[in-house]
């Protein structure tokens, strides 16, 4: 699971995106300009961007020049657009983009697509030249982002910890991360006393997803607070 920035002047193709990577585990970021994209990969680090060349403020290309000029663009970015030429996607690869989708954009290419660009390994060019004098960790091993932090799991009460022994591992990826998340989400309403904001600030996800999440789960979060 990862944390993804979709940057598309359309509310259609940011919404759309947005269902599909989020049903396969990600977290979901939405900008739909380059100032709100600049804003969002300051405060979230994303592991990958979605950018779509065509906006009204700041074009894709440029977006990822900055970036690039920077020293911002150490995430896989993947560019998007419909109208897009064979030059321009091109000149996007060669300023450090690492593929491109055309649209409109299958839901089989799309997770495709994103797969590949989390699985590469990229390194921002400012930092190239450092890198070269004194290696440093590597993206692996920096502290992920993602909707289950699992470290910070780990460190809770013993309480906590013997409820993921009630996960089988002989299910299927899917099942299995569904009751993981399940216990997650429910041990962090408990904790909170079912506060939305604080389990939305706690978990790292935005209350519309966090809402969708546990009713996705099956999870009530109406249910009557703990007495404290």
């Amino acid at each position: 699971m990862a944390r993804i920035l979709v940057v598309d002047d359309e509310v259609g193709i940011r919404e759309l995106l947005s269902e599909i990577l989020y049903d396969e585990g990600h977290t979901v970021e939405l900008a739909e300009n380059a100032a709100q994209a600049r804003a969002s990969r300051l405060r979230t680090r994303p592991d990958l961007v979605l950018l779509d060349i065509w906006m009204p403020d700041t074009d894709g290309v440029s977006l990822l020049k900055e970036w690039r000029s920077q020293g911002l663009l150490d995430m896989p970015v993947i560019m998007m657009s419909g109208h897009a030429t064979v030059d321009t996607a091109v000149e996007a690869t060669r300023i450090g983009a690492v593929d491109f989708l055309e649209k409109p954009i299958t839901m089989q290419k799309l997770l495709k697509t994103v797969a590949a660009g989390l699985a590469r390994p990229v390194v921002s060019p400012g930092l190239m030249a450092s890198a070269r004098k004194s290696p440093g960790p590597s993206r692996d091993q920096e502290e992920p982002l993602t909707t289950v932090p699992v470290p910070e799991m780990a460190a809770e009460p013993a309480s906590s910890d013997s409820l993921l022994g009630s996960i089988a591992l002989d299910q299927p990826l899917r099942e299995a991360r569904d009751e993981f998340e399940r216990i997650y989400f429910e041990y962090h309403l408990g904790r909170e006393n079912h506060s939305m904001t604080r389990v939305s600030e706690k978990t790292g996800l935005e209350r519309t997803h966090l809402y969708r999440k546990l009713k996705q789960l099956g999870i009530d979060s109406s249910r009557k607070k703990n007495n404290t």
